[in-house]
């Protein structure tokens, strides 16, 4: 349910930022940020809900070729 209202955001909000070269931060509670991510690893729905992600500890992505790369 949380993706329902998340994804249509990303779509019309960030993405056309990211498509114009800009860098965006996004600051959102966990199960936000999930969806997101979710979409931007193309992890199914079943696996998305066990992934953790720490609170304070930023996730970078670089957005290249319309694909997002996890910078490690």
């Amino acid at each position: 349910m949380t993706a329902e209202r998340t994804l249509p955001c990303f779509d019309e909000l960030i993405m056309p930022e990211l498509k114009s070269n800009k860098n965006v931060l996004v600051s959102a509670h966990g199960n936000s940020l999930r969806s997101i991510v979710m979409k931007l690893e193309g992890i199914d729905e079943k696996s998305i809900v066990k992934l953790e992600i720490p609170t304070g500890v930023p996730r970078i992505y670089s957005f290249e070729n319309d694909s997002f790369i996890l910078q490690e």
